[in-house]
């Protein structure tokens, strides 16, 4: 009996179609706080972007007197760069399931396709989870080494860590930025709740029968629950998140896989799908981000993990940290 005969790609071109679901990366925005919150780039040509950062800023001068001189001055531009990494995932099953499913298993895994896809990303971005080795440096270990982090319970109160002039918000307002959002754990939002004012009253809640509108300095709160805010880490992110771009090189495409294998990170195969009779469901996305940070008047030095050295100095993010 024969065990190296196989339906090469070709045989089983028919079968295993792809398909650009652009009704995916649609929604991602909804899964993923970085994409809400950020500013999206036209859509990668290539595998890397490259942006023009401003580095340096035109100066003027007074002349002195009726005849003095004028001086120059000049501006200039620095690169930096996307690079569209591949995001996927590949979800074997069973033939026989499918079969005796009374229900469209595939449509019940594409929305937590769109989920995790989000998560990981955002994972990414804030925290540096599993982040590509030429993506910039997360958000909050960068605003951490910038000198834009507070730790809770470092000032009088909560309303002080979050508003005062030693509280987060300021941290980014003495670079020259103003926060437009904010992503929260959600083990704030009953910090936040307990908040009161002079005479006892909540700040937060106006109504026990309508739901808590959550803002800092006129800025929406987001509370992710995919898993990206890491209370352990960081209670608050605070920004300019019009300072965050991201691109989209490929969006989400799906294959179902019919003869293939799947292996280890050894090589070990795990799964023959033609031998065992089982398909699996391929998705794959590629996109990429960048926190450009050009130079301003409030600040010149850029801070954060720059070429692997913490700076302090300029970065349009802020973080409440867990209590020292």
């Amino acid at each position: 009996m024969p065990y190296n005969s196989l339906i090469s790609r070709a045989d089983a071109a028919a079968l295993i179609p792809e398909q650009v679901a652009t009704d995916i990366i649609g929604a991602l925005p909804q899964t993923s706080v970085v994409m809400r919150l950020g500013r999206r780039l036209p859509d990668m040509a290539r595998h890397q972007s490259r942006i023009f950062v401003l580095s340096a800023l035109v100066q003027a001068y007074f002349v002195t007197g009726d005849t003095g001189l004028k001086q120059t001055s000049e501006a200039n531009w620095a690169n930096k760069y996307i690079n569209a990494e591949e995001l996927a995932v590949i979800i074997p099953i069973p033939e026989s399931v499918l079969d005796d499913a009374e229900y469209d298993i595939w449509g019940e895994i594409r929305p937590q396709i769109k989920e995790a896809f989000g998560a990981a990303f955002d994972g990414a971005a804030i925290l540096g989870t599993n982040a590509p080795a030429n993506w910039p440096p997360a958000l909050v270990p960068s605003a951490i080494a910038a000198g834009h982090s507070v730790a809770l319970g470092a000032n009088h109160d909560l309303y002080d860590d979050l508003l005062g002039e030693s509280g987060v918000i300021a941290k980014i307002e003495e670079d020259g930025f103003t926060a437009t959002g904010h992503v929260a754990a959600l083990t704030m939002r009953s910090r936040l709740r307990g908040l009161r004012d002079d005479n006892g009253n909540p700040i937060f809640t106006r109504s026990m029968q309508v739901g808590s509108t959550y803002e800092l300095d006129g800025a929406p709160i987001e509370f992710p629950t995919n898993g990206a805010m890491d209370a352990s880490q960081a209670l608050l992110l605070s920004g300019d998140w019009s300072k965050l771009v991201y691109a989209i090189r490929k969006d989400i495409s799906y294959k179902i896989l019919t003869e293939s294998v799947i292996q280890d990170a050894s090589g070990n195969i795990v799964y023959n799908l033609a031998q065992q009779d089982m398909v699996a469901l391929r998705a794959v996305m590629r996109l990429g981000w960048q926190l450009p940070n050009p130079v301003n008047r409030v600040q010149a030095t850029e801070g954060g993990v720059v070429d692997g050295v913490n700076i302090v100095g300029r970065y349009p993010f802020t973080v409440l940290t867990p209590a020292a």
